[in-house]
């Protein structure tokens, strides 16, 4: 069933929606890193807070995908890959990156979502994550970057 999603963009009280944001990050402290300089995009299903996006302009030509989550209940309905498409619309003609375990479903999801790998940073999760993070029964080890450079044509918003 597709929800009529509407995806605002959060300046004031970010940390209201901490809860969606762990759902993304397991760590509280991680998410302090970069909330304040993050922009926040929530997606909303009537009054419900169903998804969050946050990102962080590396430079003019890149964003970074800090967070991407949907709640449990709303996941499997197209609201991650409406999230994604409204961040790559928004930064079209930029390369959006990211950042993920090595969790099969999110490395399927990213692809189908036209994502390639960019390069991998070794014992992210272990050095900076104080309990393990597991995932599909995976013990995260790794952080994976992808990456996908949107052409300047898609902002059709």
């Amino acid at each position: 069933m597709k929800h009529s999603l509407r995806i605002d963009r959060i300046a004031e009280g970010k940390s209201d929606y901490m809860p969606l944001l762990l759902v993304g990050d397991e760590s509280a402290e991680m998410i302090g890193r970069y909330i304040d300089i993050g922009a926040l995009y929530v997606g909303f299903v009537g009054d419900a807070a169903v998804a969050v996006c946050m990102t962080v302009e590396l430079d003019e030509d890149t964003v970074e995908v800090k967070n991407l989550a949907v709640r449990e209940d709303y996941r499997r309905m197209s609201i991650g890959r409406r999230m994604l498409g409204y961040i790559e619309k928004i930064n079209a003609g930029k390369t959006i990156m990211l950042g993920t375990g090595e969790s099969p479903s999110n490395l399927r999801f990213y692809a189908a979502c036209g994502y390639h790998y960019s390069h991998r940073v070794a014992d992210f999760f272990t050095d900076n994550y104080p309990e393990p993070i597991v995932e599909e029964g995976i013990v995260l080890k790794d952080m994976i970057y992808l990456s996908k450079k949107q052409s300047p044509a898609q902002k059709k918003l």
